[in-house]
């Protein structure tokens, strides 16, 4: 929360020529609330009384010959329900990832190559060999 000292005028001194002991500016502090921490806050209080309030549902063990089967149909069904939250990227994004893929590959390829061929030429000439 932010704190903000607001400048407010007040009645000021009295007109010309009289004196008043009143200060012709006051200071107040008002504390500002940032509307989306409060939005947070109350949805963060919204889910633990959520998960307080609500015990899960424990559910039925199905029929010992047909069980396999339900939990197949659980997966498939769970599996579904969480491609479907997939955000999947465009066609343009898709081949980014490719060539990016594609580069990092070729330059590791090229690294362990030289590396390879460095250590076998350091052992060829510890070893003796030709």
């Amino acid at each position: 929360m932010a704190k903000i000292t607001r400048i407010k005028a007040s009645d000021g001194p009295a007109k010309k020529g009289e004196k008043s002991d009143a200060p012709a500016i006051t200071r107040k502090k008002v504390v500002v609330k940032d509307k989306k921490t409060e939005k947070v806050k109350r949805e963060k209080a919204k889910a633990a009384e959520k998960k307080v309030s609500a015990p899960k549902k424990e559910e039925k063990k199905p029929f010992i010959l047909v069980a396999p089967f339900v939990y197949l149909w659980r997966y498939i069904r769970d599996s579904w329900m969480e491609l479907r939250q997939v955000r999947w990227p465009n066609r343009k994004t898709t081949w980014k990832m490719v060539l990016a893929v594609v580069v990092y590959s070729a330059f590791f390829m090229v690294i362990i190559s030289l590396l390879d061929l460095f250590f076998s030429w350091l052992f060829g000439l510890i070893l003796g060999n030709k």
